[in-house]
């Protein structure tokens, strides 16, 4: 097992707040069992692994390139465009659109600064990039307290910030990125799901990836500068 490998089972389990005794638990492991693999000194089996991605709510293939996702930067991200992006009305975004605007805050912040906002990895699926982590962020925030996820009339999920948040401050982010996610909630606050919707679609990395694929960051690059959000 790779040194980068093991760091970002334990990376994520560190950042999610769950203890080795737990995770030795749910692998039907001594916890010392489960240290060793931590320390390198223990091989971990395939369906030991395939347990893991699913506590963590990754596949096993982001498991093994090693990148660790900045979860809780990742959070903050949805905050802050539940506070600036949100409908003025209710304060609520729908869940597509909030989705879109975390992908273009990471994949604008690569094409000025060659690197993720946030570390996450996103998949093309039919109404756009996501990451799959996305959907287990939502449902924790949504069992804190933290978020709340209502059902309109039409049948969308919408999500506003909830009392269990307590107007957290967002200290992981710069005051760079913040700026950037201000810039890109501004051109799209006012604007329908479907339309930002069609725009990611009709970016260079969704239309040059197949269903289901890992999008690369690098593609974004090649991107005309007007379109990059």
């Amino acid at each position: 097992m790779i040194k980068a490998y093991i760091q970002f089972i334990k990376s994520l389990r560190e950042q999610k707040g769950i203890s080795q005794q737990e995770i030795a638990d749910k692998l039907g492991m001594a916890r010392t069992s489960y240290l060793s693999i931590e320390k390198g000194k223990k091989e971990l089996l395939l369906s030991e692994a395939q347990k893991l991605s699913d506590i963590f709510g990754i596949s096993l293939k982001d498991m093994e390139t090693g990148v660790v996702p900045d979860y809780e930067k990742y959070k903050e991200m949805i905050f802050a465009y539940l506070r600036i992006a949100s409908s003025k009305k209710d304060g609520k975004i729908p869940k597509t659109k909030l989705a879109k605007l975390l992908y273009l805050a990471d994949f604008a912040w690569f094409y000025n600064k060659m690197e993720s906002m946030s570390g996450m990895r996103y998949k093309r699926i039919q109404y756009g990039p996501v990451p799959d982590l996305y959907f287990r962020v939502l449902h924790e925030l949504e069992e804190d307290g933290k978020i709340n996820i209502d059902r309109s009339k039409d049948g969308i999920n919408l999500v506003s910030e909830g009392e269990g948040s307590k107007r957290r401050r967002l200290n992981k982010l710069t005051k760079e990125e913040k700026e950037l996610i201000k810039k890109i909630a501004k051109k799209w606050r006012l604007k329908r799901t479907k339309e930002i919707v069609d725009f990611t679609h009709e970016q260079l990395p969704y239309r040059l990836c197949s269903t289901d694929e890992i999008i690369p960051y690098e593609l974004i690059i090649q991107e005309d500068p007007a379109y990059v959000y």
